[in-house]
């Protein structure tokens, strides 16, 4: 699998939407049958395609403390990310979507337990440290190709994450929980790597080789990030 790297020699951190139309980039146009990319952002909130924005997101929270929001293409749940959380893409060839987030969260599990971390994948595709979620993935479809995102929650913003997402009561009390912060477990208590030494370890573990990005790849992926930012997608108005 090749790790998909963008042409400028330091990392940068660009706003969520770059990152889901990149994804879009290399599944449309670079051949490569497996590849893989890690990205941070800033604070931010990101809702399936398919979720009503208000019933999800605080959006006075959000506005009032810098954190920005988007939507995605794929569908799932709404979550928080920021610095503290590592986001990983896969673009595959494999159609089928069992077997796509099968094959991602085969991968996440496998790189968790070379740390030492007793990590389990459940039927939801989340990944799960005791009874706690540590990851969870999101797949979207293109003709021909396949991506699967994840969330990794190396440490948050707590507070953010308590105040910007707003889960039903309904949905809470069906999991026998009062808050978002039960239902989660942060990976900087089980390891000792830092997030980028942990970046390195999960590019090293899983990827054979490099695909570099120019310059005119970034414009394309620029292009496509306009959907992402358009209000009437975001809104769904």
């Amino acid at each position: 699998m090749k790790y998909i790297s963008l042409p400028e020699e330091k990392e940068s951190c660009r706003q969520l939407s770059f990152y889901l139309a990149m994804e879009e980039y290399v599944a449309r146009h670079i051949d490569e049958p497996d590849s893989f990319f890690l990205w941070q952002v800033n604070p931010t909130v990101i809702f399936g395609r398919n979720q009503v924005m208000e019933n999800e997101v605080d959006i006075a929270y959000c506005q009032e403390h810098g954190i920005e929001m988007y939507r995605r293409k794929s569908g799932g749940g709404c979550v928080y990310a920021d610095r503290g959380n590592i986001m990983m893409s896969y673009i595959t060839n494999e159609e089928n979507v069992a077997l796509a987030f099968s094959r991602f969260t085969g991968m996440l599990v496998l790189v968790l337990r070379r740390l030492g971390i007793e990590a389990v994948c459940t039927s939801h595709n989340d990944i799960m440290i005791g009874d706690r979620k540590v990851s969870g993935t999101a797949f979207y479809h293109l003709p021909g190709r396949s991506i699967v995102h994840s969330t990794m929650l190396y440490d948050t913003n707590m507070q953010h994450m308590t105040n910007a997402i707003t889960p039903s009561h309904e949905k809470l009390e069906k999991k026998g929980i009062e808050s978002v912060r039960q239902r989660i477990t942060l990976l900087k208590d089980y390891i000792n790597l830092t997030p980028d030494d942990f970046k390195l370890f999960v590019r090293q573990t899983l990827c054979s080789g490099e695909y570099r990005l120019s310059a005119s790849d970034v414009k394309g992926i620029e292009r496509i990030e306009q959907d992402y930012l358009r209000k009437e997608f975001i809104y769904r108005l």
